[in-house]
């Protein structure tokens, strides 16, 4: 089964901890780590890219200090290893320019403000990481009981 990561983006480690403890029931078929900054992120994206294991989902804060949201967000849509990867701001604190940019140049697949829904977390990351899987051509059987099977029939059906 091949190792696809989810990489939790806050400065905040009481909002971290609550967003890794949300998506715990992904955790038996995805990695799930956190880190604080936007550094600690890319750091992190390119050891999985040098061990050959797939980032299937970043969910980032916005507002943090040495880099906002929408600019970590906006990098990984710029590189061609990440081209697939689902992007989420989870954010209380953007503005309406900054969600506009957030769309147009970091292409999110989701915008999610704080506070969060837990079930709306899990089952939003469950729908854009199945399109993850299909999109990458990774064998899907294994994860079967975690994905989110509307995606999965549309998909499958179209295809």
């Amino acid at each position: 089964m091949e190792k696809i990561n989810i990489i939790c983006v806050d400065d905040q480690p009481e909002v971290l901890d609550s967003v890794l403890r949300d998506l715990r029931p992904l955790s038996s078929y995805f990695r799930i780590e956190g880190v604080e900054s936007a550094a600690e992120c890319r750091e992190l994206l390119e050891e999985f890219d040098a061990e050959g294991e797939y980032v299937g989902l970043v969910i980032s804060d916005h507002v943090m200090p040495g880099g906002n949201g929408v600019e970590l967000l906006r990098g990984i849509a710029q590189d061609g290893r990440f081209a697939k990867t689902r992007k989420i701001l989870l954010t209380g604190q953007a503005t309406h320019a900054d969600t506009i940019q957030a769309v147009n140049e970091a292409h999110i697949d989701n915008y999610l403000e704080k506070p969060w829904d837990a079930t709306a977390l899990v089952a939003t990351a469950k729908k854009l990481l199945t399109a993850f899987i299909l999109d990458k051509g990774i064998e899907h059987l294994p994860f079967m009981p975690i994905l989110d099977q509307s995606v999965l029939l549309s998909r499958l059906h179209r295809g």
